[in-house]
């Protein structure tokens, strides 16, 4: 009994004495030991929101780091304070007392942390941390002392010397000879022993959070066998694992016989619902004309993308349920399934159009592709529209889970990447993660949304995506054109593709001017905006001239509207004018045979503009694109329209237009007029019934005496 008493009391003795030195000391398989003065370093000891309480309470004295990974400071700063942690942890002392040398940090109850207070933002705002970085000398879970900022070595030292001196006896040096941030030993030990042992196999590394040494050594240490059997090794953990995760490898090769298989319930269910493998199937139904005619452009398919990606085709006759499962709308309908995400193609039904689709999607399918500075510059020369999204180490697994939702509808439309490059924090100026954008032209455009639910809902981020996927100036295609077209004003040049050189001059002329005016919108946008508050700041001084508090709460209460639904928005496309030459020949009155031209049009009135002020024809030109398109969209525009339709279904569009925007105010105009339609042909029926009338037979003495008799007060003459 009093042996076991004596062991538990020796236990807690020695884990105090753990404690004491460090609990940094435990192993920890996210960062790697480091070597100084030719001892071993143990990593440094992590805070976070649940362990900092308990830490500050596990020792007398606690040195810790408050820094931000991206702080261009604190990444200056880190290896300063690894050097400074790694010096006091190989120091020794002598103890006055019992004459024996202890370790510094033994003696003096100290330890050394660090903090992430982008990861841990709520409790450095506990602690009262606003500036990065800064390092708090704490005494007892209290800060006594404190450096803000990116300070050297002696004066961290020294912070650690003034707030140590009064604690022990022992006699500290008036000068300590420190080492350079990096420096893998101190120069007193140099002098001593010569340059450390692993020196020349160890190498060190900056990080955004902290120094580590990368170990490269030639002779391996030589441990006990029994000491390597008792102590498995721990895996590895990367920090970026959230990130990393790449979608799981077919287990077989898709689509080995390069055919079109056709599928039934139990196939469809066992190959494609509860699989990860993408498919692109066709549903359709023999009887219907439209599938049968692009029935050779799907086998010829499923031959291109042999062993690259799977076909399908679902007959709904004979698989009725499967179909009604799947919600159709009409055949054929093609669909990309991957797993349990599916996405409609909606493009032509052509065999390049199919294998281009093709692609796009096996590129999604591979993943959301992590890029650099250099990448990303070279993706902008192919692609027109990137989406990007920028991420931390702090950027959780249900925000990259969510981002792994959005790829499958963005193919065909768009590229989605993601990076934690900070050369492109820099350039599109990202300051908080996660964050979103497009680059269209290099022209970014913001997901405005920030919280942590509006990052990962997944609909309103499409949806957002959907209002900006279209290039600057996107090609109208059978496709697209409803998206491009409907309820905007719509500058489309009619192209030649086949020149080269004129058409290369004329897409570019489009966006100098697509960029030019996007560029003024934003300044009257914003001249706008400055307008309305001005005019808000001067009701606020007025109300306080007058002291009127009541007209001061109201001034103050006013809300700038910067709702711009009214007008409609302006947009740029282009056409391939001798492929649509017919279309553009009975609707615009334009042979594109005679040259380039550029058509305002607003498809929502059925009208359009194809000449400047000056009565000339609109060109492919910046200058007369822009001189042209002020005055259309002035209200009421400057120039006469043309129209799309004649002028009598112009009248009957007209009218269905007023029932679509305005139901309330034509149906009470269709009852008025049905209600004075009534009584005007009530009147003309009475009217042709006759009224009352004196018969002109009646003798002219009845006339005088009236029709009831002599009535003169009763008397006759």
């Amino acid at each position: 009994m009093r042996l076991a008493s004596l062991a538990l009391v020796l236990g807690a003795s020695a884990l105090g004495a753990a404690q004491a030195i460090g609990a940094e000391n435990t192993e920890d398989p996210e960062h790697e030991n480091t070597y100084f003065n030719d001892q071993k370093v143990p990593p440094l000891l992590e805070l976070n929101s649940d362990n900092y309480e308990k830490e500050f309470g596990l020792s007398k004295n606690l040195v810790v780091k408050f820094y931000s990974p991206w702080c261009p400071h604190c990444i200056d700063f880190a290896p300063t304070y690894q050097t400074l942690y790694e010096f006091y942890y190989t120091q020794s002392v002598e103890d006055p007392k019992t004459g024996k040398t202890v370790p510094f940090e033994e003696y003096y109850d100290l330890r050394f942390a660090y903090l992430n207070c982008i990861a841990f933002a709520d409790t450095c705002t506990k602690l009262s941390i606003s500036t990065y970085p800064q390092v708090v000398f704490y005494t007892d879970g209290k800060a006594v002392d404190a450096i803000k900022g990116n300070k050297n070595m002696t004066l961290e030292s020294g912070l650690i010397e003034k707030n140590i001196k009064d604690q022990k006896p022992a006699t500290r040096p008036t000068e300590l000879e420190l080492p350079e941030p990096g420096d893998l030993a101190s120069p007193a030990h140099i002098a001593k022993n010569g340059k450390p042992k692993k020196s020349g196999t160890s190498s060190k590394t900056t990080t955004g959070e902290e120094t580590v040494v990368l170990e490269k050594e030639d002779v391996k240490e030589k441990e006990p066998a029994k000491a390597k059997e008792a102590t498995p090794t721990k895996p590895k953990v990367d920090p970026w694992a959230a990130a990393n995760v790449k979608p799981a490898k077919a287990t077989s090769t898709p689509n080995p016989q390069g055919i079109s298989v056709s599928l039934t319930a139990e196939s469809f269910q066992q190959l494609v619902t509860m699989t990860q493998e993408p498919w692109f199937i066709k549903f359709y139904a023999p009887w219907c004309h439209h599938c049968q005619a692009m029935a050779s452009n799907w086998q010829q398919l499923a031959k291109e993308m042999k062993g690259k990606l799977n076909i399908g085709e679902v007959n709904c006759d004979a698989e009725s349920r499967l179909c009604k499962d799947v919600r159709l709308h009409g055949y054929p309908t093609i669909l990309f399934f991957r797993g349990g995400e599916r996405v409609e193609y909606n493009g032509l039904r052509g065999l390049g159009d199919f294998l281009q689709y093709a692609d796009k999607a096996l590129d999604i399918c591979s993943g959301i592709q992590d890029v650099d500075q250099a990448s990303f510059e070279e993706l902008e020369k192919t692609e027109d529209v990137i989406f990007v999204y920028f991420y931390d180490h702090a950027t959780t697994s249900e925000d990259f889970l969510a981002l792994e939702r959005l790829p499958l509808s963005l193919i065909g439309h768009a590229k989605l990447v993601k990076t934690r490059d900070v050369h492109l924090y820099e350039r599109f100026k990202i300051t908080t993660w996660p964050r979103l954008l497009v680059a269209r032209e290099g022209r970014p455009t913001y997901y405005n949304p920030l919280t942590p639910n509006e990052m990962r809902n997944t609909r309103q981020v499409l949806t957002w995506m959907k209002s900006v996927w279209l290039p600057i100036v996107p090609e109208l295609t059978a496709s697209n054109a409803r998206e491009i077209m409907d309820g905007k004003i719509v500058v489309l040049g009619i192209l030649n593709r086949e020149d080269d050189e004129a058409f290369l001059s004329a897409k570019r002329e489009m966006k100098s001017a697509a960029n030019e005016w996007m560029d003024k919108q934003i300044q009257l946008f914003q001249m706008e905006r400055q307008d309305l508050r001005d005019a808000k700041q001067l009701r606020i001084e007025e109300a306080e001239d007058r002291n009127d508090q009541r007209a001061l709460r109201n001034a103050k209460s006013i809300r700038i509207d910067m709702n711009r639904s009214d007008r409609k928005e302006v947009a740029f496309a282009w056409v391939d004018g001798t492929f649509w030459q017919r279309w553009i020949r009975t609707t615009y009155g334009i042979d594109a045979k005679d040259g380039e031209r550029v058509i305002i049009n607003d498809e929502d009135n059925r009208r359009y503009w194809d000449q400047t002020i000056t009565g000339n024809y609109i060109i492919p030109s910046r200058t007369s694109i822009l001189e042209t398109i002020s005055k259309v969209t002035a209200s009421p525009p400057m120039l006469k329209p043309k129209l799309t339709i004649s002028a009598f279904e112009k009248v009957f569009f007209d009218i269905r237009m007023a029932f679509t925007e305005h139901p309330i105010i034509s149906y009470g105009g269709v009852v008025i007029a049905v209600l004075f339609g009534l009584r005007y042909f009530r009147g003309r029926l009475r009217g042709g019934r006759g009224n009352f009338r004196i018969s002109e037979n009646l003798p002219v003495k009845e006339i005088r005496e009236g029709l009831l008799g002599n009535t003169a007060n009763g008397k006759t003459d």
